[in-house]
């Protein structure tokens, strides 16, 4: 698993490692080869992603985490050294507010929000109470082999 940071330097090497390995325990749940893949995190603030939610979700509201996903089982399949997955964008305020309102701490909000969005860009979603259970499932269980259990 290959992540592309937009501004590394906002990542500590300890979340960073954490993003990683929350990154190939997702595709691995899909029985996907992590060693191909890629994706993108993007660090935004509340106006930010209120502008990337109004955009591309028409919803004028500031949100954690946006998903946009690219991923192509077909391009899965061909031969190729690297399948992007898609895009993550995190509001950093919104993690931080979360955090406080769950009571647990910025990191758990943060990997957390990356595990939901990379089940996003897998193609999962939470519309239906059905699709929710599911995806839920398996970022409980992707949080869990991380030791990020909820508080």
């Amino acid at each position: 698993m290959y992540i592309y940071f937009d501004d590394e330097e906002r990542v500590d090497k300890k979340t960073s490692a954490q993003m990683y390995a929350a990154a190939a325990l997702c595709a691995r749940e899909e029985d996907l080869d992590d060693d191909r893949l890629s994706l993108s995190v993007s660090f935004v603030d509340a106006d930010e992603i209120q502008r990337l939610n109004r955009e591309y979700r028409d919803k004028d509201a500031v949100t954690d985490v946006l998903s946009f996903p690219q991923f192509d089982p077909y391009e899965y399949m061909q031969d190729w050294d690297e399948v992007a997955l898609g895009d993550v964008v995190i509001c950093e305020e919104r993690a931080k507010q979360q955090a406080e309102e769950y009571g647990h701490s910025y990191e758990r909000e943060l990997i957390y929000l990356f595990v939901h969005s990379c089940f996003h860009l897998l193609g999962y979603d939470h519309e239906t109470e059905e699709e929710k259970k599911v995806m839920r499932e398996k970022e409980e269980k992707v949080m869990t082999e991380l030791d990020l259990r909820r508080a």
